[in-house]
């Protein structure tokens, strides 16, 4: 097996990179054996030599030539791939036009593609992988207006090291002249040809230099040692270093950073922290390309997404995911069975060990920063499943049940975990231990696969720490809101703490097309229970691959979430969001309530709907009350009132004026049928003539 499938050239200003580096740090994984045979890591760099690629160019370019004089011949899959073999895209199309010539084509009556001109078809697919074509998103100024990007510095007292840590400010009209925002859309108007700047390169060849045993943040945290990334996300998070240092080190935070992603600004994902939320992407074998990826990590992050993960099924594999590392400021997460299966065809009984390991070491080698991996899904936890109405609904699950079951062996992931972990801590990648048996359905809830895996993530969870590897449990799935707890409860016991990563839970199943609303219900709920990382759904869930729309929607969705979790559980910069834009809504100050909310566009579209005017963000009612039923204005004025009159309270003001009303009221005598009685009876009755006449 090759690897990778196709060393495409690239242009001068791409940023993918080559992904063979010379650590001398490797260690154990990158020592030869006392036989001389190279380790895992140098045999899967080595894959790439020139002269592999020379010594396999002649058999593919026979291939093509028995291509060309048999069409019933299959080809092998990396033969189609542009550059591979020495076969070029033209030569593609040469061959394929000579064969087309010698087809007779006949048009049928009833054809209309014979009679009408063929529409132009949209390219589903990237032409050129080395070369994507991407258009422009909008800019950051568009999507926040009254917002700017500003950035704190820091000294890393160790290294020297200056860090920028970036976050958004809200430029108001108030009495509070700006508020700041956590801030996710990483550096601005830079082309994705061009790639992210290498902020943290300077950070690594320290450590690189300095030469330890695991490049983890656990391991360094373990040593009393605070790094630059730690010290950046505790600046973004308000919190102190050394609070940082002490949740990493006990396994109950994680940063998740791989040493090759250098793009990457840092964050921290634990249940003491704010409330993180992932946004999945990826392509798949029918639609999506790679400027469709990019761009929806660029608009993820824009508006929120905490990390993002790759779950690309389809073309360019490898190439997707280089692009969207080098231009994402957040970390990237894989499931590395998807690739590993793409390797072999789809044919999950032609999977192996050394093919997944290959994988793992390729996507780290590239910057991954964590990996699910369903280590859980063991053999005899597979028929606990039979009677489920929904059985296995993850992808990975089901790809690991079914190699199980085909050859009646123990789940290769789970064999060579203390494999899994060496490479891991050589590269600092996050191991997110996968819900492969979680509930698809609601009527699958809680049962008793789905708790039995849960509690073998607990076991795997302590054999990462004992290598110093940065551990998430991943959970469901559908779980109906009185089933919430316990997920959370049995969590929190079975694996020690390690921060929970959870799918929603989509709280019922009645909703396909509303499905960002079922589960962003469940995310808030187990969010305040102490979830750390929320995984997004988006409308498109269980109908098909979201486009950016969707994307953003989902983001918004789970921000919404993630920010309510923050608020129960006392979280005092949510608290002070949500006072700063309710005192701009009090106070009418249009504007600055726009550029407080969670998509200030949106906002501003909804009230200029109907209120399009300029004159209109400055007015004191909207449309849904007009100017004398609004709520807010009518306090205004009683509060506008007491001030003039010189009232200490607007208690003392409504006192007052509830004591003259009555006074009035008592002097004019009226009684219901409207007559005046002078001095006497002041009570309110109805006359007995007065009903007996009506």
């Amino acid at each position: 097996m090759v690897w990778p499938p196709v060393p495409y050239p690239l242009p001068r200003e791409a940023p993918i990179r080559k992904i063979c580096h010379s650590s001398p740090h490797l260690h154990s994984l990158s020592r030869r054996s006392s036989s001389g045979a190279p380790s895992p890591i140098d045999s899967v760099r080595n894959r790439r030599s020139s002269e592999e690629m020379a010594a396999l160019q002649p058999s593919f370019s026979s291939t093509m030539a028995l291509k060309s004089s048999c069409s019933g011949l299959k080809f092998p899959k990396t033969a189609l791939l542009p550059g591979f073999g020495g076969i070029s895209r033209q030569d593609m199309q040469d061959r394929s036009a000579s064969l087309a010539c010698l087809i007779p084509k006949v048009a049928s009556v009833t054809d209309q593609s014979a009679a009408e001109p063929a529409k132009p078809r949209q390219n589903k697919h990237t032409v050129d992988p080395s070369a994507p074509e991407f258009l422009p998103l909008p800019s950051f100024e568009e999507c926040f207006p009254r917002s700017t990007k500003e950035s704190s510095e820091i000294v890393h007292e160790e290294s020297g090291h200056v860090l920028k840590v970036p976050f958004r400010r809200v430029h108001l009209t108030g009495d509070q002249d700006h508020f700041d925002t956590y801030d996710t859309s990483g550096p601005q108007n830079i082309s994705p040809r061009t790639g992210l700047p290498k902020i943290r390169k300077e950070w690594i060849d320290r450590r690189e230099k300095l030469g330890c045993p695991r490049y983890t943040q656990m391991y360094y945290a373990k040593q009393g040692i605070i790094t630059e990334e730690m010290l950046y996300c505790a600046k973004r998070e308000n919190l102190s270093p050394e609070f940082v240092r002490t949740e990493v080190a006990r396994g109950r935070a994680i940063i998740p950073s791989n040493k090759r992603h250098l793009e990457l600004e840092p964050m921290i994902v634990g249940r003491n922290f704010l409330v993180k939320v992932n946004a999945n992407i990826g392509n798949s074998a029918v639609v999506s390309s790679i400027e469709d990826e990019v761009h929806k990590l660029q608009w993820a992050t824009m508006w929120g997404a905490d990390t993002v993960m790759d779950l690309s099924t389809g073309r360019h594999i490898h190439e997707t995911r280089e692009w969207i590392i080098r231009n994402s400021p957040v970390p990237i997460g894989t499931v590395p069975i998807y690739q590993a299966l793409e390797k072999v065809n789809g044919i999950a009984e032609n999977l192996s060990w050394e093919i997944f390991r290959d994988t793992l070491i390729e996507q780290a080698e590239q910057g991954v920063d964590y990996f699910t991996i369903h280590a859980g899904v063991l053999l005899r936890y597979i028929p606990l499943t039979a009677k489920r109405m929904t059985g296995i609904v993850s992808r990975g699950g089901s790809i690991h049940a079914k190699w199980c079951l085909t050859y009646h062996k123990e789940n290769f992931a789970y064999e060579h975990w203390d494999e899994i972990l060496d490479i891991c801590n050589q590269y600092d990648v996050a191991l997110s231990i996968g819900d492969g048996l979680r509930p698809g359905s609601i009527y699958d809830a809680n049962d008793s696969a789905q708790f039995a895996e849960l509690l073998t993530q607990g076991e795997l969870t302590r054999r990462a720490w004992a290598k110093d590897v940065q551990v998430m449990n991943e959970g469901p799935g559908h779980i109906p809101m009185h089933k919430i707890p316990e997920n959370m409860e049995k969590q929190l016991e079975w694996c020690n703490e390690a921060p929970f990563y959870t799918l929603g839970p989509l709280t019922t199943d009645i909703a396909p097309g509303y499905d960002h609303i079922t589960s962003a219900i469940g995310a808030a709920s187990i969010g305040a229970l102490g979830t750390a990382l929320l995984c997004y759904v988006t409308p498109k869930e269980h109908l098909g691959l979201p486009n950016r729309d969707d994307v953003k929607t989902g983001v918004i969705s789970y921000k919404i979430a993630a920010h309510a979790a923050d608020l129960a559980k006392g979280h005092p910069y949510a608290q002070a969001w949500d006072d700063a834009l309710s005192k701009a809504r009090f106070e009418f100050r249009w504007l600055d309530q726009f550029a407080l909310s969670l998509d200030p566009v949106t906002a501003m579209a909804f009230h200029d709907e109907t209120l399009p005017s300029e004159g209109a963000k400055v007015a004191h009612f909207c449309s849904m009350c007009g100017p004398k039923f609004c709520s807010m204005k009518i306090t205004e004025d009683i509060r506008k009132y007491a001030d003039e009159n010189g009232y200490g309270t607007i208690e003392e003001a409504v006192k007052e004026g509830m004591s003259a009303m009555s006074a009035e009221f008592l002097a004019a005598r009226k009684t219901i049928s409207g007559e005046q009685h002078g001095e006497a009876g002041g009570e309110i009755y109805v006359p007995e003539n007065y009903a007996a006449h009506k």
